[in-house]
């Protein structure tokens, strides 16, 4: 994410160019570790290699790739990195409580209390961005209205 926010100025800050870059080179480096890894083989014996439906199922799990990785760009270039990975980590988090409560596991006290200290941290970081927020707005609407007041108002009202 670091790497994310320090490479977009050098694709004029577009996200689009940054994710088709990316795309390009997890491409290049993809083939070659089928090659020494062995999978060609695996590739020739994939019995649902000719299957559209796989085929289907891989384009459409390709474009939610490409959508992630655009969002992950877009979500850091307007906010920050560590702002991404808290959102990330809480998401992740409340994924894995909605699952277990779906399939109606039991957890044991500590394992909620760590959820809980998560979900709670990233709830009072976004709480503390959200003051922060607020005050800049504020000191932004107050640095306008200096600057768009008539020049009577702040010489006295003399003329």
């Amino acid at each position: 994410m670091l790497y994310t926010k320090k490479i977009l100025p050098l694709v004029d800050n577009n996200v689009w160019r940054l994710t088709l870059y990316n795309n390009i080179n997890a491409t290049l480096l993809f083939l070659p570790l089928i090659l020494i890894f062995g999978e060609v083989s695996e590739l020739r014996t994939f019995e649902k290699i000719s299957d559209l439906n796989f085929w289907n199922y891989m384009t459409l799990g390709g474009i939610f790739g490409l959508a992630i990785g655009y969002i992950t760009g877009l979500q850091i270039q307007v906010t920050s990195p560590l702002t991404h990975n808290i959102s990330g980590t809480a998401k992740a988090c409340a994924q894995t409580i909605l699952g277990c409560m779906w399939f109606q596991e039991t957890k044991s006290f500590l394992w909620w209390t760590s959820n809980a200290v998560v979900l709670g941290g990233s709830c009072a970081y976004t709480e503390v961005k959200r003051r922060e927020m607020k005050q800049q707005h504020k000191e932004m609407t107050k640095l306008e209205q200096v600057e768009t007041e008539p020049l009577s108002k702040t010489n006295g009202g003399g003329s």
